[in-house]
């Protein structure tokens, strides 16, 4: 089966693929306890970039691994982005009450809800993670489960969320800032990238170092282009509220840089990204096209 020759194409297929998938390992919303399964879905169904599964697909792509299994990783590491989000949006957190162009999960339903929805999600995720067979070898399934959750937590994306929390109201160095997206915003990133190239066997371990060292650049640019965008774009636009960081006295790359400077991070980050990618030739070309996405996205 050949691939579609654009990256707009390649996207849109990947992205119905993850959909779909999606779609079947959701609970029913028929089934008990409905509610708390109709708003997983709403929580998950229906929007995004889905950035990170599209940056599994293009890993998998280059190990040669089957895209139904990329498809489930790719799923997993959704849900765990999507559990976050929720928790994200509650009032303890950033209190918000617009997500992808609609009214966020506590606001639709309620912040019970909303709690049980990323507790379930993040459940999900790893039991996808278990019950499929992702990988050939049973010992390298398990340093999945390990690279997710460590992804997941305290030395990852929760604890950059925490780094976040006790940064508000002060000022950051860029150090300090990237230390805290490396961890919030970029070790999922580099999660998604992983095991998508996981679920193949073609990649030895400096392979591998190379392809990690590609989704920490992607994950901190990223993270800046967000930063960019929450201070330049309308609320229609993003399909969140704008300007949030700015109201809430939150540290970013542009309240520590500026605008223009904070562009110019994200370019040399594309820069160090790419050039990661040398030694994989063509093979790389969707990872190349998604960093190129990633720093020049307009929402």
């Amino acid at each position: 089966m050949s691939l579609p020759a654009d990256f707009h194409s390649w996207a849109h297929a990947q992205q119905s693929r993850i959909e779909s998938t999606l779609q079947g390992v959701l609970p029913s919303p028929d089934i008990a306890p409905r509610r708390l399964h109709q708003a997983m879905r709403y929580a998950v169904l229906g929007g995004g970039k889905r950035v990170r599964p599209l940056l599994a697909f293009a890993a998998g792509e280059l190990a040669r691994a089957d895209a139904g299994r990329v498809a489930i990783a790719g799923a997993a590491v959704e849900m765990i982005h999507a559990y976050s989000l929720t928790h994200d949006d509650l009032p303890c957190m950033d209190d918000d009450v617009l997500r992808r162009g609609r009214p966020t999960c506590h606001v639709e339903f309620d912040e019970a809800t909303a709690l049980l929805v990323g507790d379930a999600l993040q459940s999900l995720a790893f039991q996808l993670v278990a019950e499929y067979r992702l990988a050939d070898d049973p010992a390298v399934q398990l340093e999945m489960v390990k690279l997710l959750a460590a992804a997941a937590g305290s030395r990852g994306m929760a604890g950059g969320q925490a780094i976040d929390l006790e940064a508000v109201g002060k000022t950051l160095s860029v150090p300090e800032l990237e230390f805290m997206h490396i961890h919030k915003t970029g070790a999922l990133i580099r999660a998604a990238t992983l095991l998508g190239a996981r679920c193949g066997n073609s990649l030895d371990d400096r392979a591998l170092g190379q392809l990690d060292n590609f989704a920490k650049c992607v994950g901190l640019a990223f993270q800046v282009v967000d930063d960019v965008l929450d201070a330049e774009a309308s609320t229609a636009t993003l399909g969140k509220t704008a300007g949030k960081d700015a109201q809430q006295d939150k540290a970013t790359y542009v309240s520590v840089m500026g605008v223009a400077e904070s562009r110019s991070l994200a370019g040399e980050l594309r820069q160090e990204a790419l050039k990661a990618l040398e030694e994989f030739g063509d093979q790389a070309l969707r990872l190349r096209q998604l960093a190129d996405f990633i720093v020049l996205r307009k929402f």
